[in-house]
């Protein structure tokens, strides 16, 4: 059996040991998978993970977990109620309470009746990502780390690398990005890679040298990252037995892929804790706003929680860019590639890469869960 706990060799082994007979001829759907939110998603170990990476007590844990679920509920209403005029959202940690920009006062009542708070911008969300759609179609030098709509800013925000300030094609790129629409600068210590590494044993999956992390179950196999493998290639498990092969991956562009299950595995919907936390359930995919506090479970890093810093960014990796991701505070490392980002029991993306380490910090960024399944026609497995 697997290497460590008891704890491990029960859940974790259901997850990474293939696919019920039956698993592969249930229809597949393209559609968000249902919210199904247990009654008490916060377990004390997940709690003392973000008393630990978000500085936290107890008791704030519990009342953030608690207002973030409200502001996911608030957030579908307050769009629709914004209409034409909605600016974006995100979670005032400090209030507590979904913050949402809109463009016209007109619509403020109709949106504060949520229960979200409102703030009046000067564009939309639609002028914003068409800005940063012009934006991804400019060729961007190794200088420039990413760029995001920030709805908090109302601009574009492009990250450059800080040693990379200076240089002319940065400076070049920034000025043709600032002719697409309102733009603001950030720097970030260092440039994003991908976390893919060499061959370690008793890890998750293979494929040819490359180790790499399950992101989540899907019936018929599991969705992970794409640079950890091309169409067709073979998957070998954590004991190197056969396990599958990709039957899509994208990457640079997206960073996605879905590999099957062969007879012998099976999936469940669980995220290992590591024994850090006790597996997780896995209930939905209801997507958590910006600002909410969101964990990852990876192979080399184990379990670790941190904050959605924003969406739809484009991340500038040497392979090429990625976009659509979701930028977090979360640590990881080379290995955790692939891996699972949750929040509360709700998945929320698959590990892509990041800049720094879980010792000294830093950040990483995930490709959303839903848009794989949407792309590939898959049915997340939930409990």
């Amino acid at each position: 059996m697997r290497r460590t706990t008891i704890l491990r060799t029960g859940l974790s082994a259901l997850l990474l040991l293939g696919t019920w007979g039956t698993a592969s001829a249930l229809p597949a759907s393209a559609a968000d998978t249902p919210v199904r939110s247990a009654q008490a998603p916060a377990s004390p170990e997940l709690l003392s993970a973000m008393q630990r990476d978000l500085g936290l007590t107890r008791d704030e844990a519990e009342a953030r977990l608690a207002a973030e679920k409200n502001a996911t509920d608030v957030e579908r209403k307050a769009r629709k109620a914004a209409g034409p005029a909605y600016g974006g959202s995100w979670f005032d940690v400090r209030r507590g309470r979904l913050t949402v920009a809109v463009t016209r006062a007109a619509r403020a009542d109709a949106v504060r009746a949520t229960g979200a708070t409102v703030r009046l911008v000067r564009h939309d969300a639609r002028q914003l990502d068409a800005a940063k759609k012009s934006i991804d179609a400019l060729p961007a030098p190794a200088g420039v780390a990413s760029w995001h709509v920030d709805p908090k800013a109302n601009k574009v925000v492009v990250g450059i690398v800080e040693s990379h300030r200076d240089d002319n094609d940065v400076r070049a790129f920034l000025a043709r990005a600032r002719q697409a629409g309102p733009v603001t600068v950030r720097q970030t210590p260092a440039a994003p890679r991908t976390f893919a590494a060499g061959t370690v044993g008793g890890d998750p999956y293979y494929t040819g040298n490359v180790r790499c992390s399950i992101g989540f179950s899907v019936h018929g196999g599991f969705v992970t990252a794409g640079h950890c493998g091309s169409p067709s290639a073979a998957v070998y498990g954590w004991d190197r037995s056969y396990l599958g092969n990709f039957q899509g991956s994208s990457f640079p562009g997206n960073d996605y892929a879905w590999v099957n299950v062969s007879s012998g595995w099976w999936t469940v919907p669980v995220v290992l804790g590591w024994g850090t936390i006790p597996d997780r359930l896995v209930r939905g995919s209801a997507e958590a706003p910006v600002g909410a506090s969101v964990c990852r479970s990876g192979s080399t890093t184990h379990w670790h929680c941190g904050t959605v810093l924003a969406k739809n960014e484009t991340v500038n990796y040497r392979e090429g860019a990625v976009h659509q991701m979701t930028k977090t505070s979360v640590c990881a490392e080379p290995g955790d590639s692939g891996g699972s980002f949750i929040s509360g029991d709700q998945a929320q993306g698959v590990t892509s890469g990041g800049w720094g380490n879980c010792a000294g910090g830093g950040e990483t960024w995930h490709q959303p869960v839903n848009e794989i399944l949407n792309r590939y026609g898959l049915t997340l497995h939930t409990a």
